[in-house]
C-alpha cells in the first residue's frame, strides 16, 4: 500500500536513541518525492513541536501523547489546538507540583517549561532513583492518567490518547484522508493506541525487545538490526513506494 499520510512516533522510531541521523533525512525526502505527509505524534513537548514546524518544515506535529496539535496557519502563523480543557491543564500542574514535593530529588524533563498537556521524568532518573513503580502508584491513586515511551514515564489530566488525537486530525484537517490509506510507525508502549486502531501499523525491530508486554501489537513487525528505528521506517517505506 502506498499511504496517503506516514504518522509515526517520534523517539526510538525516527530517531536512534534520541538522535536525528542521516536515516531520519532520507525519509523526509523520500516521502517529499512522493508528495506524502509526514506527521510526528510524540510525547516530546509542544515547545519540540514548534521546532519541527520551524526547522524541519513539518506541516503539522501532534505532540504531548496526543494532547496537543501544532501548526501553521495560512500566514505562516504556528497555532496550537488542545486536546484538553483549561482545567485539565491546571489540575496537571497541582499535581506536578505535589509529586515534586512527595519525592525529594525527582525532576521533571528539562522540556517541562514547554509542556502544557502532559508532563515527563527522565526513565534513566526513575531507574537511578529505583521509585518507578512508587511514582505510578502515586499517579494511580491521585487518578492521573501515564504511560511509558521509550525514554519518558508521561503523566496528564483528561482523555489524552495518539490514537485519539489522529482522528481529531484526519476529522478536522484531512476530511479526504481515510485511516485505512495511512500507516503509522511505532517502538513504544505508549503506541499501543495506534497499534489497535491503524489497520496499518509497523513495529520497528527494537519493539520486539517490549513485545510481550504489549496488549496491542502492530500489525508488522520488523527484524533485524537493520531495521532499528529510522533504518526500519526508510526500508518499509522505500518497499512500499517503489
Amino acid at each position: 500500500m502506498k499511504p496517503k499520510i506516514v504518522f509515526s512516533d517520534f523517539d526510538g522510531t525516527l530517531t536512534l536513541g534520541e538522535d536525528l541521523t542521516p536515516t531520519f533525512f532520507k525519509i523526509l525526502d523520500l516521502l517529499s518525492k512522493n508528495n506524502i505527509d509526514l506527521i510526528p505524534v510524540s510525547g516530546r513537548s509542544l515547545s519540540w513541536g514548534h521546532f519541527l514546524l520551524t526547522h524541519l518544515n513539518f506541516k503539522y506535529a501532534i505532540m504531548e501523547g496526543g494532547g496537543v496539535m501544532t501548526y501553521k496557519d495560512k500566514l505562516g502563523f504556528i497555532r496550537n489546538h488542545y486536546l484538553v480543557t483549561n482545567d485539565e491543564i491546571k489540575n496537571l500542574e497541582q499535581f506536578s507540583k505535589s509529586l515534586i514535593k512527595k519525592f525529594l530529588g525527582l525532576e521533571l524533563t528539562a522540556d517541562s517549561l514547554g509542556r502544557v498537556t502532559d508532563q515527563a521524568i527522565e526513565l534513566p532518573l526513575l531507574s537511578h532513583m529505583g521509585i518507578k513503580s512508587d511514582v505510578e502508584s502515586f499517579m494511580n491513586e491521585k487518578n492521573i492518567h501515564h504511560s511509558t515511551s521509550s525514554v519518558h514515564v508521561n503523566f496528564w489530566c483528561g482523555e489524552i490518547s495518539k490514537m485519539r488525537a489522529i482522528d481529531h486530525f484526519l476529522a478536522c484537517e484531512r476530511e479526504d484522508v481515510k485511516l485505512k490509506e495511512c500507516v503509522y510507525f511505532g517502538d513504544a508502549r505508549n503506541d499501543q493506541s495506534c497499534f489497535l486502531g491503524f489497520d496499518h501499523s509497523v513495529g520497528v525491530s527494537n519493539i520486539n525487545a517490549i513485545l510481550d508486554d504489549l496488549t496491542h501489537k502492530p500489525s508488522i513487525v520488523l527484524e533485524g538490526d537493520d531495521k532499528i528505528g529510522p533504518l526500519g521506517v526508510y526500508s518499509f517505506l522505500s518497499d512500499a513506494l517503489k
